[in-house]
This record gives C-alpha cells, sequence and structure tokens, in this order.
C-alpha cells in the first residue's frame, strides 16, 4: 500500500511520573529529513528516537516533539534532608550551648542552608521505557493516516490513469482520418496549382507527410507508462521517486504528441493528457 507523506499524529499517556505527549507531523520532502524536540529530562532519547523513526519512515521531513508535564510529588517534586535538618539542629543548638547564647532559626532559615532540600530523582529508566513505548504508538498512528491519504491518492492515480488512456484512444481513432484529411488536402492543392504530379510521387509526398505524422509510437508509450504506473501503485515499498520519473516520461510523450500534431482535435487531445500528467504529478510529490 502506498503512503502520503503529509500526515499528523498526537498521542497523550498519564503515568506515576507525570504526563507525556508526542506530536509528530511530516511533509513531503526528497530524504528522511527528522528534526526532534525532546524535554530537558529526556534529553539523552535523541539517538534513540531517530533511530525508531528511521526504521519506520523512509522519506519525508519530520517535526517531531515531546511534552513531559511532571506530576506532583513526582519527577520535579522537592522532599526535606531529615536526617540533615537534624544534625544541623543539633550542632546549632551545641554550638548556642558553647558561647552562652541561644537561638531558634527560622524555618526559611533553615531551608536556605544548602542540602537542605534535595530535588527528588526520577526513575529515568522507566520514564524513558514509558516514552519510546509511547512514540511507537504516536509512529502506528501516523502510518496509518498516511496509508489512509495514500489510499486517497492511488485512487486518484488510477482515475487519472484511465482518462488518460481513454484520451490515448481517441487519438487512434483519430489518426486515419486526420491522415484521409491530409490526403485531401494535398489533393485540392495540387488541383488548384493546376500540376500533374506522378502518382509514385504523390503517393511518395503522402508517404513522408504521414512519417511526420505518425504517433503510433507516442500512444504506445504512453499506455506503456501508464500500465506502469498502475503496477507501481501495487507495490508495498515506497514509490514516490519511480512515479516521479514516470511522470516526466508521460510528460515527455505528451510534449511530443502535441509538437506533432495537425488536427485541433488531436492538439486537444494533448493539451488534456498534459493537465492529467500535472495533476498527477503534483500529487505524486506527496507520496513516500
Amino acid at each position: 500500500m502506498i503512503k502520503s507523506m503529509t500526515a499528523f499524529a498526537r498521542e497523550s499517556r498519564t503515568c506515576d511520573f507525570g504526563e507525556l505527549t508526542w506530536e509528530i507531523r511530516t511533509v513531503n520532502h526528497r530524504y528522511l529529513e527528522p528534526h526532534i524536540r525532546l524535554p530537558e529530562e529526556l534529553r539523552a532519547l535523541d539517538v534513540a528516537v531517530r533511530a525508531r523513526l528511521g526504521t519506520r519512515l523512509q522519506r519525508g521531513k519530520v517535526d517531531c516533539s515531546l511534552r513531559f508535564t511532571p506530576s506532583v510529588g513526582s519527577v520535579g517534586s522537592l522532599r526535606i534532608n531529615r536526617p540533615f535538618v537534624e544534625q544541623l539542629l543539633e550542632a546549632g543548638h551545641e554550638v548556642g550551648m558553647m558561647i552562652g547564647r541561644g537561638a531558634e532559626p527560622s524555618p526559611f532559615e533553615v531551608l536556605r542552608w544548602p542540602g537542605v532540600i534535595q530535588e527528588q530523582e526520577a526513575d529515568l529508566d522507566s520514564l524513558t521505557e514509558t516514552a519510546m513505548g509511547l512514540l511507537d504508538v504516536a509512529i502506528a498512528t501516523l502510518l496509518e493516516t498516511r496509508e489512509r491519504e495514500g489510499a486517497r491518492l492511488e485512487q486518484l492515480l488510477r482515475d487519472r490513469c484511465d482518462r488518460l488512456q481513454e484520451s490515448v484512444q481517441r487519438v487512434r481513432s483519430r489518426m486515419p482520418e486526420v491522415l484521409a484529411g491530409v490526403r485531401k488536402r494535398l489533393a485540392e492543392r495540387l488541383a488548384e496549382l493546376q500540376t500533374e504530379l506522378d502518382p509514385i510521387r504523390l503517393e511518395q509526398e503522402i508517404a513522408l507527410l504521414a512519417a511526420k505524422l505518425d504517433v503510433d509510437e507516442e500512444m504506445d508509450r504512453l499506455e506503456a507508462h501508464a500500465a506502469e504506473v498502475r503496477d507501481v501503485l501495487t507495490r508495498s515499498e515506497p514509490v514516490g521517486r519511480r512515479l516521479d520519473f514516470l511522470m516526466q516520461e508521460l510528460n515527455r510523450e505528451a510534449n511530443t504528441l502535441g509538437s506533432k500534431s495537425a488536427d485541433v482535435a488531436v492538439t486537444r487531445e494533448a493539451v488534456e493528457m498534459k493537465v492529467l500528467i500535472e495533476q498527477m504529478r503534483e500529487q505524486v510529490q506527496n507520496l513516500e
């Protein structure tokens, strides 16, 4: 199944440590280009996140960010070093006895003493495991979105291929009439000039004109490229670059058809083909 490179996913989870939220946004890009933003507590995950994205995504510009809001009493909360405070108060009382002057310190004076307040350390292993597990969920959601959009684009491309095939058939059916018209106009022109031309020479001239106007090869290649597009759409691997190449080939054949055209109807069909191919090319840019 083909995948679009344009998608968005957001996944949140609340745990004992707090709330984790991943947001992943992807847009079309020639290569895989991840941009990752992590909270300070989890900055060490950068390499692991890049590796995880690289195993699941092949192309696209990826903006991946993680927000972490610690819960009260968990990561980032404060606690009192009770043994240290008790030792500190006992030492202060002893010093007061020694100098003959006792004084009870205020609670905020004690809090300002280095080592009294300790920041509770996080269980980084558990937090990291939870964050990476949630990242897998976010990537899975992103891929589902890309597949849904890819299915829509696949249908659009198939529809345009069908219309391109119909246009090719109309040109094929029109060409005998075009060549008959060329023969008729040439005969009428000679009659106007009152010039007699050897029948063999006449057939030679008509054959030369027919060769210049012959578009069978262009029609064959247009049909072959359209068939290849349909085949590529059935593949499971990334197909964006191959489809982009096929769009260039289709456009080249449509241009050649237009330059050879000596008929208004054929010219109109060539223009219609180029419009269809351009519509496909614009959508192919979004495929992985």
